[in-house]
């Protein structure tokens, strides 16, 4: 399987930071290091993606 990753326009500060790459699988969400695409990858649900992504916009991980 060919696994297109793609990484977010708005995590490029350009000071090299921390920076996560996404790629749809079927019925999962996968996330990695973008610094380190051969290292370990998350694998999430839908909807823990979901979740995971409404915590971060509400501030959630903040600190």
């Amino acid at each position: 399987m060919n696994i297109e990753w793609r990484k977010s326009s708005r995590s490029d500060d350009g000071t090299g930071g921390e920076c996560v790459e996404v790629a749809a699988l079927p019925g999962a969400v996968a996330v990695r290091d973008s610094k380190n695409p051969e290292g370990p990858r998350l694998t999430l649900t839908p909807a823990a993606w979901r979740g995971l992504v409404a915590g971060v916009r509400d501030g959630r991980f903040d600190g």
